[in-house]
């Protein structure tokens, strides 16, 4: 497994990194640094350099390119490793199409950013660089530089300036995106053990969360007004139909004013019987047939039947229904489904997107020590 770290200055992408060294077993990887400086000053360069340490793997090996790496990697791909230099687009593309590697983004508020960045210039026995400056050296690299240098002449047979991109175009395809708040290295490594980052389901997902990804797919088909739901059937992990939910063929979509009772905002459970959308559990049964659906059967969905779709599902055969949201009527729908000898259960897939919101980094740093509060401020 190898896993690529990238984020802006100060967002704790080698505490990361070095929590994955020491709780797990990675080993680092480097390739050539790129850091652009808002100023040329020797000072900055030093500023600017991550805390390393001499800890075990901690060093680990440094590689020419990309393609050096990957082969390196390849050949022991069982093993872990982790890399915290993807500076451009090409990089990450050679690394994203391998099975073996997984991308995470790290990011925090640039207040928290700058005090972790002065406190660390301060233990280094350097001034800091002012605010503006800190700033100005995030965007660039973040958004990039445009230097004077001529380029190959437009259409229009004009020079145009070299334009060199930053890492802000990467990080939206990270496989989880962490918000580093937090205030301590223990309380951040704690947070970092509750996503269980080296679980090969991140890399290839189970069964269950293939599936439901794919109902969570089909929902954005949804033309429904009140909600989106999404749905598969499959047999022996083989899909034989999927839907979602929306006004049945022909009629005018839901989200065109196809159903009065969607578009008329009402309660949840109420006027069901002149809404004119069919459910995506229904759309995936009628799909199939009876005649498709076999013995064994198992439909997902991403919000939990309501009691009418629990009704036909139990009609049709199907052995196990599993959902990832529950809905208002689980309870109903439970019952029936017990009752016809269908199994329920809910799926939670791994934790993915934006994690890490809703703390705080507004504790102090005292109690920690010295070497710690260093190291939460890695580059």
């Amino acid at each position: 497994m190898l896993i690529g770290i990238c984020g802006p200055i100060c967002s704790g992408k080698h505490i990361t990194a070095e929590y994955l060294v020491q709780h797990h077993g990675f080993l680092r990887l480097h390739l050539p640094s790129q850091i652009q400086l808002a100023r040329t000053a020797s000072d900055d360069v030093k500023r600017l350099l991550p805390s390393v340490t001499d800890e075990k793997g901690t060093r680990g090996l440094t590689f020419p390119d990309v393609d050096s790496l990957l082969e390196f990697v390849t050949k022991r791909w069982r093993e872990h490793w982790v890399l915290t230099d993807i500076h451009d687009e090409a990089t990450l593309e050679l690394l994203l199409r391998r099975p073996f590697f997984l991308l995470l983004s790290i990011d925090a508020p640039v207040s928290l950013r700058y005090k972790r960045f002065t406190e660390r210039c301060v233990r280094r026995q350097l001034d800091p660089m002012p605010l503006s400056d800190f700033i100005t050296t995030n965007d660039m690299q973040l958004y990039g530089t445009t230097t004077s240098t001529p380029t190959t002449p437009d259409l229009d047979g004009q020079s145009q300036p070299s334009i060199a991109l930053g890492i802000a175009h990467l990080l939206p395809r990270a496989h989880l995106q962490i918000l580093n708040q937090y205030a301590s290295v223990s309380t951040y490594y704690s947070f970092l053990a509750s996503l269980d980052l080296p679980s090969p389901v991140r890399l290839r997902p189970t069964w269950d969360a293939y599936f439901m990804t794919i109902a969570s797919l089909a929902s954005l088909r949804s033309n429904c007004m009140k909600r989106r739901v999404g749905c598969v059937l499959v047999h022996n992990s083989r899909i034989i139909s999927t839907g979602y939910n929306g006004t049945p063929r022909n009629l005018t979509n839901c989200n065109e004013g196809g159903c009065e009772r969607c578009n008329s905002a009402r309660q949840g459970g109420v006027g069901l019987a002149t809404c004119l959308c069919l459910h995506a559990e229904e759309n995936a049964l009628l799909e199939a047939g009876r005649e498709r659906i076999r013995e064994g059967a198992v439909l997902y969905c991403d919000t939990c039947p309501c009691l009418t779709c629990s009704v036909k599902i139990a009609q049709v055969g199907v052995k196990e229904v599993v959902y990832s949201q529950g809905y208002n009527m689980d309870d109903a729908s439970r019952r029936v489904l017990k009752e016809a000898g269908v199994e329920l259960r809910q799926f939670s897939p791994p934790r993915s997107g934006l994690v890490g919101t809703g703390t705080s980094y507004q504790a102090s740093f005292e109690d920690l020590g010295q070497d710690l509060v260093l190291r939460n401020g890695d580059h």
